[in-house]
């Protein structure tokens, strides 16, 4: 035991003198957090809750959490009603039947349990916490993030409740804060493997692959079964070309949980399959169970998918790919109106203000980026990866910067007719999109910025940053939309997961990128994929003459490089150039009518 251990116990035993038992519960709590098998804290702690409760007996409630704890939730909830008959102001008695109620249910009697033990006793840190992960199962994530901020006031020292609030901020995209709230998790309770999971899945949205990689590898020295770590550290090991890894890290994940779908899906994508994989039989039973949720039952298909593409099975291929994009529609709630009102409020906020934007911005920047934009699946990666192996440049990959610059001034506009996007927006967005560049802290101060979608945002991009390259990729419209549609995207792109939608899309697509072109003439570099993967050195040669950079061999073996690549293409790109991809579509043109006949025009 150590000599702060030592201290906050004899302090604790003080303050139980002087009758102030919360505050000892709470250096309990504190001590139980980080040493959970310090027996003296157990003791003293337990003493208290008994000293506390006043009346209920010892064994009475030693038998209703032995029930709880062994999974007898029925029985429990029985007794602890029971003994709340007898002891109707016991704040601890009403917790208790709160978590059972959170176990089988209804959820409103276990949320009303919890609100009961807080009224009684407001500082009851435990009692805020638990009703928080009910409202967070319930997706009420906003009173969920109430509670636990209120549990941490009460009890700072408070991993869990630290944790939970850290994966609402993740959810939300708030990451530097999710980053701080799994650090404080991990700061009380230094092996909490959770903790260090989730903090790698932070930065690896914040794209600082090492340290996610770092964490997940920390999460399994202190539980190697650990299967959401196993996944997420196969996950870093694609990022970083580590295939093989990547492979034994999922196929571990599965071993450690069977039914865990993301592994299954994930190992899917870098698997050739084979007649007779017991990986198949796994997973075809796995997708018959009726419990599944949406998410595992959509993780399934697109795994079965490739299983059946992998075996040649047209129609089980399809069958699966089809139900998988269905679900995933579902999922994010998906209507093509909401692409087609972005798409006109764009193009007419842009063109209320054309003499505004095309004022030029004086100030100079060291930074200069390299805007690679187009349609998703068009080859963006690659011609990032082509430019990235430059000595000079640094390849930052996809980044959702410049969305959270621009969407919040336009939402704004969209949302009143009477504001404009003016001068001050535009050097807004400079400003805040070049400090996030700096942020990087890279060597190289030419920087490659590969989000796709920035195609949108091409007015205001040559309006903020002139200095700016912008390179449009550009393939075979059917080429681009079906391997869009047979592609899982794990954020966004809801466009993507129909036919009718994705042919549509890419109207939308075209025509903003024809008004970019003519409002925007010699400033907007289009590359054709087709052409580069047929002449790799010709077209590398104008791309990095274009970009104002020498010429570099090293982009012509850009498969060689090694740095990290966080999109669906990273395996690809990892390899020599090769022709004819924009030709796999012809072999499923049966099964992708509705999308070819969408596509006729373009």
């Amino acid at each position: 035991m150590s000599l702060k251990t030592e201290r906050q116990l004899i302090r604790a035993k003080k303050l139980v003198k002087k009758g102030k038992f919360d505050k000892a519960k709470e250096i309990y709590t504190s001590i139980l957090k980080i040493s959970p098998n310090n027996q003296i804290a157990k003791n003293e702690f337990f003493a208290l809750e008994q000293i506390q409760v006043k009346n209920p007996a010892k064994a009475q409630l030693d038998n209703i959490m032995d029930l709880y704890s062994s999974g007898h939730i029925m029985e429990s909830l029985s007794a602890v009603n029971l003994m709340i008959q007898d002891h109707p102001n016991e704040p601890i008695l009403f917790n208790i039947s709160g978590a059972c109620f959170s176990s089988i249910g209804p959820i409103d009697s276990a949320i009303q349990a919890f609100k009961k033990a807080i009224s009684l006793k407001p500082e009851y840190s435990e009692a805020h916490y638990n009703l928080g992960v009910v409202f967070q199962k319930n997706s009420q994530n906003d009173d969920a993030y109430n509670c636990y901020e209120k549990a941490i006031k009460i009890n700072h020292a408070y991993p869990q409740a630290h944790n939970n609030l850290g994966m609402i901020d993740l959810k939300r995209r708030k990451l530097d804060a999710a980053v701080k709230c799994f650090e404080w998790a991990i700061a009380y309770s230094p092996n909490y493997v959770e903790a260090h999971n989730n903090l790698g899945a932070a930065f690896q949205e914040l794209m600082l692959f090492e340290k996610a990689k770092e964490q997940y590898e920390k999460a399994l020295l202190i539980n190697p079964k650990f299967a959401p770590a196993l996944n997420n550290l196969g996950a870093a090991c694609e990022i970083f070309g580590l295939t093989e890894q990547a492979f034994n890290n999922y196929t571990n994940a599965i071993n450690e949980d069977p039914n865990y779908s993301e592994a299954h899906r994930n190992l899917s994508v870098i698997k050739k399959y084979k007649k007779n994989d017991t990986q198949i039989n796994q997973m075809e039973s796995l997708y018959k169970k009726t419990h599944l949720t949406i998410t595992d039952r959509r993780n399934l298909c697109f795994a079965l998918a490739k299983v059946y593409d992998d075996l040649g099975d047209n129609d089980q291929f399809f069958k699966f790919l089809n139900e998988g994009n269905d679900l995933r529609k579902q999922e994010l709630n998906y209507k093509f109106s909401s692409s087609q009102k972005t798409h006109d409020g764009l193009l007419k906020a842009f063109k209320k203000t054309p003499n505004i934007l095309s004022k030029s911005i004086q100030k100079e920047s060291n930074i200069r980026p390299i805007f690679i934009l187009g349609m998703p699946r068009s080859g963006t990666t690659l011609v990032e990866q082509i430019i990235a192996s430059h000595e000079k440049v640094h390849g930052a990959g996809e980044l959702n910067n410049l969305k959270n610059i621009v969407t919040p001034l336009l939402e704004n506009h969209f949302n009143s007719n009477n504001k404009t996007i003016n001068q001050d927006d535009i050097e807004l967005i400079r400003k805040q999109y070049l400090d996030s560049l700096i942020k990087l802290n890279s060597k190289e101060k030419i920087l490659t910025d590969k989000m796709p979608m920035n195609f949108k945002f091409i007015g205001y991009i040559l309006s903020a940053i002139p200095e700016a390259k912008i390179i449009h990729v550009k393939r075979d419209a059917r080429a681009t939309c079906w391997s869009n549609y047979k592609h899982y995207f794990s954020s966004g792109n809801g466009f993507t997961f129909n036919q009718k939608d994705l042919a549509k899309y890419f109207g939308l697509y075209s025509e903003l990128m024809n008004y970019w072109h003519k409002l925007f003439p010699d400033k907007i570099y289009e590359l054709s994929y087709e052409k580069l993967t047929e002449n790799q050195k010709q077209e590398t040669e104008k791309l990095l003459k274009y970009c104002d950079l020498n010429w570099d061999k090293n982009c012509l073996n850009f498969h060689k490089n090694t740095r990290a690549i966080k999109t669906a293409s990273s395996s690809q790109v990892r390899k020599k150039m090769y022709q004819g991809s924009s030709e796999a579509w012809k072999k499923y043109e049966s099964n992708l009518k509705t999308l070819t006949e969408g596509l006729k025009s373009y």
